[in-house]
Parts: C-alpha cells; structure tokens; sequence
C-alpha cells in the first residue's frame, strides 16, 4: 500500500518480538517515526538498529505495561526524542495454556495484568497525551489494540487468554465511544494465528498441527496479512474509523 507516514510518531508495545517487531519495521519503512516499547531493551536496541540501517528513525524506550510509572517514563522519554505520539498499536501481551479447571489463581491475574490492565493504562496515557497535543481539533489520534480471534471462538486451553482479548475488544469500542469528540480514532485488530515465540512449540506439536488440519484452508497466516489494515489504521486515512473490530484469519475462525 501507498500510505505515507512520514508525519506520523507511532508507538508500538511488545515491540521486542512477534508481531510487534513486525510493525515497527513496517511503519518505519512507510516514514514514520517509532517508538519502540518494551521491557526487553537488549532486543530493542538491536530493531533500532536495524531500522536506523534501512534508513528509517527509531527509538528504544524501555515499559512494563503492568506499571503505569513505568508507562509515563515511556512516554515521556519518547515525546524528548520524537515528540507528541501520533498514533499507539497496543501489542504487548502474555499468554497462559491450561484448562480453566487447572488455572491458577496468580497464572489468571498475571494474564489480565498485562493483556487487559496494561492495554488500559497505555491507552489511558496515550489518549491524555493526544489529547493535550490537540486532538479535538487536528482529529490525528490512533489507537490500535491488537486483540485476538479467540476473542469470539471457543476454544479449550486458553480460557484466560481469550478472556481477556475479549475483554480489550469491548473496552476499545467504549473508549472509542468516549474520545470519538476528542478527535481519536481506536479500533480493533484481531489476528488469526500467527507463528511467533508466544505459540510456536504448540504449532510444532502434534495437536497444534491437528488444530491447523481444521481450519478451512488449513495453514497458519503470516505477519504481513495484516499490513495494509495496519498501515490504514495508524494514518490519517483513519479519521473516519473507530469504534471498529477488524478480522483477519484467512478462514480460521469458520471452523465448524
């Protein structure tokens, strides 16, 4: 896609892998300007890095988003290099296997603490910052949580995980209902799966190629099939979107 995002400041949590690698990549090669959050500095250090290579402007702002101390540090060290943060892709999140019989309490909240709790509070201090920067009247503001497909599929053995990506799909329509005035766009992304760090040993087992077996087309997706509504959703092509929940599964989530 032919966006330009050359006047654009993203942030993106969970930057130091998966899916949130991915994306700065992506933005920094369509101009943007990113901040790249998460609490492994090591590996962000080595993105920007790769991305100050190609040419493109990163910074590596170290963020627990369990920590809304830690969160305001973040953005502050990120609004001294780039400035005024434009759009937010809040990725970070954990997961957590087991049937909810055997779920423990800590094991359930140390979930909710990073994939529901932590995608409030960065998105609370976003929206505060684009708000301040004059969002109402320059309507620039966008926010992306990448929720998930088990979101709205059943399915045993994350009963935590997909609660809470439940969860963060309903909380991201309500805010999006509370900053629409405010000149904010927020919208949902809910992948299908992906190989990354978080799912790979279940995908290599035997019942993670059974599940595969199962779905329509009976492949895993790739990071770049969700480029172009992810490249729409941070631009100012956005201004008109929100409040809206975004699938891209290839098919897996018509399984019978």
């Amino acid at each position: 896609m032919q966006i330009d995002l050359s006047n654009r400041t993203i942030m993106i949590t969970g930057a130091s892998s998966g899916l949130g690698d991915h994306f700065a990549r992506l933005f920094a090669s369509h101009g943007a300007r990113v901040s790249l959050a998460a609490r492994r500095m090591d590996r962000l250090t080595r993105l920007v890095g790769d991305i100050e290579a190609s040419g493109g402007h990163a910074v590596a702002v170290e963020m627990d988003v369990s920590d809304s101390e830690s969160i305001r540090a973040a953005f502050d060290a990120a609004e001294a290099h780039f400035g005024s943060i434009d759009s937010l892709v809040a990725n970070a999140g954990m997961h957590s296997e087991g049937m909810a019989i055997d779920l423990k309490p800590d094991e359930f909240d140390a979930v909710f603490s990073v994939n529901v709790k932590g995608v409030f509070l960065t998105i609370q201090e976003a929206a505060r910052r684009m708000m301040a920067a004059d969002s109402k009247t320059r309507e620039h503001g966008r926010i992306v949580i990448i929720s998930s497909i088990t979101a709205n599929t059943v399915s045993p053995g994350i009963a935590a995980y997909s609660a809470s990506k439940a969860a963060v799909q309903h909380l991201g329509k309500v805010v999006a209902r509370e900053w629409a005035r405010a000149g904010i766009s927020v919208n949902m992304v809910n992948p299908g799966y992906i190989r990354t760090d978080m799912n790979s040993v279940w995908f290599e087992s035997e019942g993670g190629q059974k599940q595969i077996a199962k779905w329509p087309r009976k492949r895993m997706m790739e990071a770049g099939d969700l480029d172009s509504v992810m490249l729409h959703l941070v631009s100012d092509g956005a201004r008109r979107v929100t409040g809206s929940v975004f699938t891209i599964d290839d098919g897996q989530s018509l399984q019978s």
